[in-house]
């Protein structure tokens, strides 16, 4: 046998091997005997580079060579689920979906895995890429880390399609989590707080070695394609298992009826504590890829999909002061200093108080006896007090601030609202080093190498007072700065200089105008040629805009009405930045559809709804909800809903099927 064959020979036996210990968990050799084949290889591999594969099965041992992560977009958006805390919610769910699809319908119920989400592109049956979740667009490239965790599979078998994405979780489990940290504690190091951080902080190392060491284990739970084999999510999953992959298909369950749903739930709202791994809820989806396509997306997440989380976990500790944090818009926070509570695997010392009203509603006093949870097992709030447990050492009864902490500034309430502001936004130290931390932001102008640490040093020292104050910097500004190299300021610089490049909408939503978020920016950059039309745009011309009311234009109004911050946008269009669309952004725009107000309803065949949305608003239609007088026309698929076809008819709006709106806007 050549060398060639022996080597393709081992990497075959190994592969073999690994799948049947870590997915099947059936070995078929022992420990040392599989060492022994791993030796082998790693040998022949040196002794010949010509016959490098990096599917080989050494690629899981790991390098010691450092690597910087490159950012790399994602095909298909990686969305966060909406979240629901009550049956009742799911049962909302579930009957938008029904009422949406107007035909039967399955859902799949799956665990939601507690660790940090990753995406895997298979081509050819070899692991091409793995990639982080990201802001969701884009994330980074961690293929040689992930290459180390033996339950995810390097090569395929079987009838696996030729290009393809799954989808899954990233979890350190339980037993490993504890044994890393009885090591950290021996070293007298800082402790993992949960075993998600641990995943995440271990996937993001750039030592692929110390990767290896780390016991990593994959669940998948989602497939994309072009040629995917079924129609159903659940039985593609079941395909996935044949061709390699560790889908914990036992965990789920396709549910005919929402009480199959509340079956689930309740089941593992328990058994999950005997699990191996972390989860923190149940995620449900609706089964068919066709009914999934044409619930479709909101901005934020699907509407085929929600996640439940389970209910909180619930402690008692002492409250011992409020302090006020003041945020990016000038929002005055109040938090609860708490004797440590441990709280779902971490220990808790702070909670928040959202604002005036909830602390008025608890009745709190200083030195109360607090109950503490966490919002979807994150964020510790307190939920109640132990009135019983108070004593005649009971402190002061808690009353929130009447002016700002920071700068002195009387705090303002606006009606309507359960939040207090500092009105001092042009001059309030955490409002413009919030600003600051917004505009680099990935979502936002994505300037590496910047963090509030960094810009919060900065501001001290006096090299930057605003945004604009970035494109000012040089190297040898930052280089002799406490913790910054030369190297450091360089790619700082350097990440400055390639954010003049960011388009249009996400300098407007980096801005950080109150109310003004990613999908509002983007709707302003499709309306508006550049900065200086928005500047001078009245409430009428705002409110005109799809998903802008009176609420967001005012705030827009208020924005530009401050002298200071259009003193801002003149020093941020000095420096470069893009405050104006590009021809290529106005390319495929008409007027076709211009004035119009269309409902959509039903389901479609040549696009989704999400994609006819889009269609509508790059002719200059207006996408509504409900139907009135002055809806223009109703774009309407199958199983139209029949109370919006009667008040179609009743308002005599016309109704207008797919092929005629298509040839409408051609």
């Amino acid at each position: 046998m050549g060398i060639k064959e022996k080597i393709d020979q081992l990497r075959a036996e190994l592969h073999r091997h690994n799948y049947n210990y870590y997915v099947l968990n059936v070995p078929e050799i022992s420990d040392r005997e599989f060492d022994d084949m791993m030796r082998e290889l790693q040998n022949l591999e040196q002794e010949h580079p010509e016959y490098q594969d990096d599917s080989s099965p050494t690629m899981r041992v790991g390098s010691d060579l450092n690597k910087n992560f490159i950012q790399v977009p994602h095909k298909y958006p990686m969305l966060s689920l909406g979240n629901t805390y009550s049956e009742g919610e799911v049962a909302d769910f579930y009957e938008r979906v029904k009422k949406a699809l107007n035909e039967e319908f399955e859902v799949c119920a799956e665990l939601k895995y507690d660790g940090t989400s990753i995406s895997l592109t298979y081509e050819n049956g070899k692991l091409l890429r793995a990639v982080t979740r990201g802001d969701g667009e884009k994330g980074d490239d961690v293929t040689d880390n992930v290459k180390t965790i033996r339950t995810i599979p390097l090569v395929l078998s079987g009838d696996y399609p030729q290009l393809f994405e799954i989808r899954g979780e990233i979890l350190m489990p339980w037993i490993v989590f504890e044994e890393l940290n009885r090591e950290k504690e021996a070293r007298e190091e800082q402790l993992f707080a949960n075993p998600r951080n641990a995943a995440s902080g271990t996937l993001k190392l750039q030592n692929s070695a110390i990767v290896a060491s780390r016991k990593l284990d994959a669940y998948l739970y989602y497939l994309l394609g072009e040629e995917l084999p079924c129609e159903g999510h659940y039985e593609n999953l079941q395909k996935a298992t044949q061709w390699g992959f560790k889908i914990a298909t036992k965990y789920m369950k396709k549910c005919q009826s929402l009480q199959d749903i509340f079956d689930y739930i309740h089941y593992w709202d328990t058994e999950r504590k005997n699990l191996p791994v972390a989860t923190d809820g149940i995620v449900l989806k609706v089964n068919s890829l066709k009914q999934q396509k044409n619930l479709g997306f909101t901005a934020k997440s699907p509407r085929w999909a929600i996640a439940y989380k389970f209910q909180a976990e619930r402690a008692l500790t002492r409250l011992n002061k409020v302090t006020y944090q003041v945020g990016r818009t000038g929002a005055v926070t109040p938090v609860a200093n708490l004797d440590p509570v441990q709280l779902s695997g971490t220990i808790v010392k702070r909670a928040s108080l959202h604002n005036a009203d909830i602390i008025e509603g608890l009745d709190l006093h200083v030195g109360d006896m607090v109950y503490v949870e966490k919002g979807g097992e994150i964020i510790p709030k307190i939920t109640g007090v132990d009135t019983n447990a108070r004593g005649m050492m009971i402190g002061e009864k808690v009353k929130f601030i009447t002016h700002c902490p920071e700068c002195g500034s009387k705090l303002t309430r606006y009606e309507g609202e359960a939040a207090h502001y500092c009105p001092n936004e042009t001059a309030c130290p955490p409002q413009i080093k919030g600003k600051i931390e917004h505009f680099i932001s990935r979502k936002a102008m994505n300037i590496d190498g910047l963090g509030p640490e960094t810009v919060d040093m900065f501001y001290r020292l006096g090299l930057i007072k605003d945004t604009s104050g970035l494109y000012q910097l040089t190297t040898d500004d930052i280089k002799n700065l406490d913790r910054m190299g030369e190297k450091s300021a360089e790619n700082i610089i350097k990440g400055i200089a390639q954010s003049k490049e960011v388009p249009f909408e996400r300098v407007l939503f980096a801005l950080g105008i109150r109310f003004v978020g990613e999908t509002v920016a983007k709707k302003i950059a499709k309306s508006f040629t550049d900065i200086e039309e928005l500047e001078n745009a009245d409430l009428e011309r705002l409110i005109n805009i799809d998903e802008i009311g009176e609420k967001i234009a005012q705030s827009i109004i208020s924005y530009f009405s401050n002298p200071l911050n259009r003193e801002l946008i003149e020093r941020l269009k000095v420096a470069g930045l893009q405050l104006n669309r590009k021809e290529e952004d106005l390319s495929g725009y008409t007027d076709k559809l211009n004035g119009q107000s269309i409902v959509i309803s039903g389901v479609f065949t040549h696009h989704s709804r999400d994609e006819y949305k889009d269609l509508i608003e790059k002719n200059g239609g207006k996408n509504v909800g409900s139907i009135s007088a002055k809806t223009s026309f109703i774009l309407a698929g199958e199983n139209m809903g029949p109370a919006k076809l009667e008040k179609a008819q009743k308002l005599g709006v016309q109704i207008m099927n797919e092929d005629e709106f298509l040839a409408l806007i051609m």
